[in-house]
């Protein structure tokens, strides 16, 4: 019978090369079709990610002039 919890390696943490550790999560709410094109790119949570860090940069920008 299997191993219920998977095999040890799965159970190690995921080492991550980011400056900043990726510890916390936020739940949107977004229409379907904007769900449906997040979910077609190559990797939907950066993506996401991305944008987000994105428009944060525009407004720092905007902010400081």
């Amino acid at each position: 019978m299997p191993n219920p919890k998977g095999t040890p390696e799965n159970l190690k943490p995921i080492k991550s090369e980011r400056e900043e550790p990726l510890t916390e999560k936020m739940n949107i709410r977004m229409t379907k079709t904007m769900k449906e094109e997040v979910q077609q790119q190559d990797n939907p949570p950066e993506f996401c990610r991305e944008a987000i860090q994105e428009k944060l940069d525009r407004n720092k920008g905007k902010s400081s002039t």
